[in-house]
């Protein structure tokens, strides 16, 4: 029987953690594919020194070329204002990369990046948007007062955000306290990625967090992020992959009680408010359980 009753308002998004490699380290390429990543972004930007961009480039494509695509494989190429994007779409795109990431970009630059995968999946001869993208959505000043206007957007998968660029935007000293808490600018500006990405109905995704050898920090970190909404978080290093995905992966318990949730409103579908266990539950709740069930993949 299909059910009338509410789902989640975000298309499905696999990947729980996202890790980059530098493109032009072939050897850490390899690492990442052997571990426990759920998507790969290989980088052609802050990475990459400048001098090394054009070997980047080969060992990206080149990687793209023999990987047996046990995983998704992303390229950050560089942003729209540089030189260098249309060179890094050019090495890659015939390569067929699962998906662009794009830094520092408003809602404009995203949709120049989409026309320019267009006429490039066609001198390619690769179906139209079968390339997707997740845009750095906050990494400039005028990027902030954007994040509105990404509904609709074609190929676009995910939003997420970033603080060190915008950092460096404002001039500002640090973007955390002295506890790793972000600044009250670089939170507004992660508020508002989970917001846009929310009002598009794409995945949000977690920035990265600097820290890599805080095994607890590693463990609340993600879990933090969840807890508001993101679906996913990049990883800057292979340690912080496995609390990133245990902080993403529903325990069985809350599959449990999601379940009974909806099982509970499918056997009361004129009630908008319920009991379970002695709490109350409402239509909110039953989106909430239908979306963990979804992402849960059971």
């Amino acid at each position: 029987m299909t059910s009338s009753l509410p789902q989640s308002d975000i298309r499905p998004w696999a990947a729980r953690s996202l890790l980059f490699v530098p493109g032009d380290s072939p050897r850490k390429l390899e690492k990442a594919l052997g571990g426990d990543a759920d998507l790969i972004i290989l980088d052609l930007e802050d990475s990459v020194a400048e001098s090394a961009k054009p070997e980047a480039r080969v060992h990206v494509a080149e990687a793209l070329e023999k990987s047996e695509r046990g995983k998704p494989l992303w390229v950050r190429v560089n942003p729209l204002d540089t030189p260098h994007t249309l060179t890094d779409l050019v090495a890659i795109v015939k390569h067929r990369p699962d998906g662009i990431m794009l830094p520092k970009a408003t809602p404009d630059e995203a949709v120049l990046l989409g026309h320019y995968l267009t006429a490039l999946e066609a001198a390619a001869g690769i179906e139209r948007e079968s390339i997707r993208m997740i845009v750095v959505a906050t990494e400039t000043a005028p990027a902030l007062f954007r994040l509105g206007d990404y509904a609709g957007m074609p190929r676009l998968d995910a939003l997420t955000w970033g603080a060190e660029d915008l950092a460096a935007a404002f001039g500002a000293s640090a973007n955390r306290d002295a506890h790793g808490q972000l600044l009250e600018p670089f939170a507004l500006a992660r508020t508002l990625c989970l917001a846009g990405a929310h009002a598009a109905g794409i995945a949000p995704i977690e920035t990265i967090d600097p820290n890599f050898r805080d095994a607890e920090r590693m463990a609340k970190v993600p879990a933090d992020a969840r807890k508001v909404g993101f679906r996913g978080m990049m990883a800057i290093h292979p340690a912080q992959v496995g609390p990133i995905n245990r902080a993403f992966t529903p325990s069985d318990e809350e599959l449990e009680r999601a379940r009974r949730i909806v099982a509970l409103f499918e056997a009361n579908p004129d009630t908008g408010a319920l009991q379970l266990d002695g709490e109350m539950v409402d239509i909110p709740h039953l989106k909430q359980a239908r979306s963990l069930i979804a992402r849960s993949g059971n």
